[in-house]
Parts: C-alpha cells; sequence; structure tokens
C-alpha cells in the first residue's frame, strides 16, 4: 500500500474540492491510502465514497492562506494542515505529501521540515506541458529558483531524468533552453552548464540533446527542458493563459450564428480531442524534487478533476520509487558537479 498525505485545506477551494477528489482517486487506485490532514470540523463529514478503512484524518488547527508570506507560514502557523501533511512524511506515516496551498510556503516547509538530499544545493518544481507529439515535456525550475548556477542546472537535469525515467522513459532526451540552438549562444551560466551537460552525457547519466529555444516545448523536440526558475515560471503561466485564450476564443466563435454553430457540431470530435489534449487540468501535479521525501504541488485553482491528477501523479513516483532514483543518479554525477568549467 502507497500512503498519500494530503493537505485538504489548501487551494483556492479546500475540501469542497480535495475531499472529491480523493473520492475519485481511492476508486481508482485500490493499493492507495490516505492521511486527510485538516481542521476536524471541515472533515466532520466525508463523502460517502472515502473508504473508511484506507482514510485516516489528520486533525491539524491552522491553514495556510494563499496571500500568507513564507515567514508566517514557516514560522508562526506550526500547526497548519500543510505542514503537518509533510511532516507525515518525515515521520514515515506516509510516503509522498500532496498539497493545492501557496507554492513558496510550500517549498520553504518542505525544505525545513525534510532537507536537501546530499549533492543538491537547492530544491526544484518539475512539471509537464502538453506538445504537438501528444506527449508531455517536463519542465524545471517552474518558479523555485530564480537566480541558478551551471551547476544547480545540472542537478535539475539529473532530477528530471530520474522523474520521466521513473515514468518508463528508458533514456529521456534533456534539452537546455537558450535563445539559440548554437553552443556560442547565451550568458555565461548557460554556456558553462552546456559543458556541465555534455561531459554529463558523456559520462552516461543522462542522454543530452543540446540547446533548445521556447518552441521546442510544444513541438515535444526534448522530453526534459532544463530552465533557471524565472524563465520557467513566465513560460508556465504563459502557455495556460494561452490555453484559456484558445478555449475562450472556441467558445465565443462557435456561438455567434446558426452557421457557427453548425460548423462546432460537424468538428465536435476533432475540437474535443484538441481541447483535452491542451486540457492543462490533465497535467496538474508539479514535483519538488531534491528533497529527502516526495511532495507534490497542485495548482491552486485546480478543481476535482486536476487535482486527482496531482494525486495520481504522487501515486507513481512514490509506486516507482521517484526518491531513490534520483539519490542514485545524483550520486553517480556527484564528480563533475564539483567543479565549473573556466
Amino acid at each position: 500500500m502507497i500512503t498519500l498525505a494530503v493537505d485538504c485545506m489548501g487551494g483556492d477551494h479546500g475540501p469542497a474540492v480535495t475531499l472529491a477528489a480523493c473520492a475519485a482517486f481511492l476508486t481508482r487506485n485500490p493499493q492507495a491510502r490516505l492521511l486527510l490532514v485538516g481542521q476536524p470540523q471541515a472533515l466532520a463529514r466525508l463523502p460517502a465514497a472515502l473508504d473508511a478503512s484506507r482514510c485516516t484524518v489528520v486533525p491539524a488547527t491552522e491553514v495556510v492562506a494563499m496571500d500568507d508570506p513564507v515567514e508566517v507560514a514557516l514560522r508562526r502557523k506550526r500547526d497548519s494542515s500543510m505542514r503537518v501533511a509533510i511532516a507525515q512524511v518525515k515521520s514515515g506515516a506516509a510516503q509522498v505529501a500532496v498539497s493545492a496551498g501557496n507554492t513558496g510556503a510550500l517549498m520553504a516547509i518542505a525544505r525545513y521540515l525534510l532537507k536537501t538530499l546530499d549533492g543538491i544545493d537547492r530544491p526544484a518544481i518539475a512539471s509537464q506541458m502538453p506538445n504537438a507529439k501528444g506527449t508531455a515535456t517536463t519542465v524545471l525550475d517552474l518558479g523555485a529558483n530564480v537566480d541558478c548556477s551551471a551547476e544547480h542546472l545540472l542537478q535539475f537535469a539529473l532530477m528530471g531524468t530520474s522523474l520521466v525515467a521513473a515514468s518508463g522513459k528508458v533514456a529521456p532526451t534533456v534539452g537546455l533552453l537558450n535563445i539559440g540552438e548554437e553552443v556560442i549562444k547565451g550568458n555565461e551560466v548557460i554556456k558553462q552548464a552546456g559543458v556541465l551537460l555534455r561531459r554529463a552525457a558523456e559520462h552516461g547519466d543522462l542522454n543530452f540533446y543540446g540547446n533548445v529555444e521556447g518552441n521546442d516545448l510544444f513541438k515535444g523536440t526534448v522530453d526534459i527542458v532544463v530552465c533557471d526558475g524565472f524563465v520557467g515560471n513566465v513560460v508556465l503561466k504563459a502557455s495556460e493563459g494561452l490555453a484559456s485564450m484558445i478555449g475562450g476564443f472556441v467558445r465565443e466563435e462557435f456561438s455567434r450564428t446558426w452557421y457557427s454553430q453548425l460548423a462546432a457540431a460537424v468538428a465536435w470530435p476533432v475540437l474535443s480531442s484538441f481541447k483535452n489534449r491542451v486540457d492543462h487540468r490533465r497535467y496538474n501535479g508539479a514535483a519538488l524534487l531534491g528533497l529527502r521525501g516526495l511532495v507534490f504541488k497542485s495548482h491552486g485553482s485546480a478543481d476535482a478533476f486536476a487535482f486527482e491528477q496531482a494525486l495520481q501523479r504522487a501515486f507513481e513516483a512514490a509506486d516507482k520509487q521517484l526518491l531513490q532514483r534520483v539519490q542514485e543518479r545524483i550520486a553517480a554525477a556527484a564528480p563533475l558537479a564539483l567543479s565549473v568549467p573556466e
């Protein structure tokens, strides 16, 4: 059995969404158990679909608000549902924690309680984006680290490789996000990172494709794209905005006239397939990589379907022993990250 600790109070909607998602998740995964963490009064009436034999309520008296400063979440709210959920991983009561709460607070609390793995300077946030091949491109970092060194980018590549390999991809390709494909392009950090990544590839630690540009994320040119958190977060928000804009445009255009409605009816199978492929809810669930425990972050505005996807990704990561995979890959490549190329 894989046990997940769920912060039921996190996100924009709290238990109204998280509990419904938990019920659907348990139905799909008979080998899963859940620790439902939250304020007892909010969890007093659980959905009938939540199997009592596989669910345990873990009380927490406080909630980290979406606009709480990191200092408040970390130092003052010591009995928050977010912190208690992560503490279950630290104690061994759960293999992975999932929260839709404040991203900065989640990273700070997770790093404080779980600490980073040997060989990792900074944890990174990794998630998937749909691409033109009908699969997904894993991108990291998505906002945890605004300023990164060449060694950090190498560590991100190694952790991202472990994440994607755990899903069954034997030798996932890694691309370094840059302003051009040529080796001479980019600032000094990117150039140094390129040298380290090529060394790692020669050493057999990862499958480095080379530099990639922004459009390669959506082409599916590589399986993994590595960048600093500033760039990654901008890319993430831009892609989510584009998906919403496309959906809104299609709805508006196909509701204007009877001809548009007729065209929509004829094209609906194709439109529906396209909508599913670009639906960011299907890719919800970002991994906080580099910690001594597994933590997954759901989008704060996630509905029940999206939060269920985050639970599913967390379950699969624990089942495929992602933590051990990251540890082994980082240990093997440790000598490469000890020195930055001149």
